[in-house]
């Protein structure tokens, strides 16, 4: 197969540098930001502190007054039919509900079927079965490549439906299109730590912050968080990639014993912070959004996080293939990707998306400079080169 990555190493990169290799992340929000600078470091400590950014949910409702109306498409995104979409359930797909799939539905006239727990083990054996039940999915741009080097696993994308004109070529791939950025950080109980984790290492000194964590799993699709174990161990974010598996392996079983859940879905580390099961966890920024929103005694800690962008990927013989491509444009229209972020705290992909969010929903983004400036950017190229030895490797950590 040929590998369709544009990639380029972001590892060693400065953080002012490592923004403008990617492409300045959302440049038009940052255009927006830079003018209301005055007021920018005060929303982020904000957000940072635990203070609600994004607009609130409605009683009953988590659409958000002011969530921009979506009134018409290009014929060519219309239709009939369905499309069977997978993502990755709870508050996240309940977002993307509110902010695509209804109104998809409702201007396409192609019915949205809803799926949790995407995985391209899944896709692989689906295709080698001939019996294909998602038409585009949710994934990491890493396990993409992967499969992809595997066989004939994926439909190219159609870029003639897409807003190519304002979602950057860095974006676009032959078998996958970003989605959305995200940033996996420490999410902890401020009623067991006032002052809070500072980092991985501390996230790993369970003598000065005693407690029940929990942490990303290497199964259910997803990939151990290899990273934040080697930052733990003293590594620079500057010197992650590529990754000493087995220095990772080692640090991850220093922390083992206070790890009580292993998470496969993203809502799980949020109901153990909710539920006091956890006083800290590996979590996605966006959950732990609406964690706040819900008034949980939880902050979040930038520092050392990971940014990582996930992609829609539309599977080998899709039964409705042409309806996912259709799906999958409409999405990262300007709109839509506003109405994302206005629900929970995600980038955007889309550079005309910034003109329908105010400046303090800009501020509270992961692409926010402030906060992006704290984290290090995932290597999905070194994960598509070694997911599979790192897997293997976590499927007899795991037993051990």
């Amino acid at each position: 197969m040929t590998d369709d990555r544009k990639t380029i190493d972001f590892g060693s990169a400065q953080p002012s540098i490592r923004r403008t290799m990617l492409g300045d992340l959302d440049a038009m929000s940052r255009r927006a930001l830079l003018k209301h600078g005055g007021r920018f470091a005060t929303a982020s400590a904000m957000f940072a502190a635990g203070f609600p950014l994004v607009a609130s949910a409605q009683e009953g409702s988590p659409v958000p007054a002011g969530l921009p109306e979506v009134t018409e498409i290009p014929e060519n995104l219309k239709g009939s039919g369905e499309v069977r979409v997978a993502s990755y359930g709870g508050t996240f797909q309940d977002a993307q509900r509110e902010a695509y799939f209804k109104p998809f539905e409702e201007l396409s006239g192609i019915k949205v079927i809803e799926a949790e727990g995407p995985s391209t083990a899944q896709v692989k054996a689906m295709v080698d079965t001939g019996n294909v039940e998602w038409d585009v999915a949710q994934f990491d741009r890493a396990g993409v490549i992967n499969l992809e080097r595997k066989g004939d696993y994926w439909e190219e994308i159609d870029y003639s439906l897409f807003d190519t004109a304002n979602i950057d070529e860095f974006r676009r791939y032959t078998y996958s299109v970003d989605m959305l950025p995200y940033a996996q950080i420490i999410g902890y109980r401020t009623d067991a730590f006032p002052e809070g984790p500072q980092g991985w290492a501390d996230f790993w000194n369970t003598e000065a912050f005693p407690g029940p964590r929990t942490m990303i799993s290497g199964s259910g699709g997803l990939y151990p968080f290899l990273e934040a174990a080697l930052i733990a161990d003293g590594v620079p974010v500057t010197d992650l990639y590529p990754i000493d598996i087995d220095r990772a392996f080692e640090s991850l079983s220093k922390v083992r014993d206070s790890v009580v859940k292993w998470w496969e879905a993203g809502a799980v580390p949020a109901q153990m912070l909710t539920d006091n099961e956890v006083v800290m966890a590996v979590i996605w920024n966006g959950r732990m959004k609406a964690l706040l929103d819900s008034g949980v005694p939880v902050a979040p800690q930038w520092n050392q996080g990971g940014l990582l962008t996930d992609v829609w990927a539309i599977p080998k013989g899709a039964p409705n293939k042409e309806n996912a491509q259709k799906f999958a444009a409409f999405i990262t229209m300007a709109i839509p990707q506003a109405r994302l972020s206005k629900l929970i705290p995600y980038g955007s992909v889309n550079n005309a998306s910034s003109q329908y969010m105010t400046p303090a929903e800009l501020e509270s983004l992961i692409t926010a400079p402030p906060i992006v400036d704290q984290l290090f950017v995932y290597d999905s190229g070194w994960w598509a080169d070694n997911a599979d030895t790192v897997l293997n490797r976590w499927n007899e950590w795991i037993l051990e």
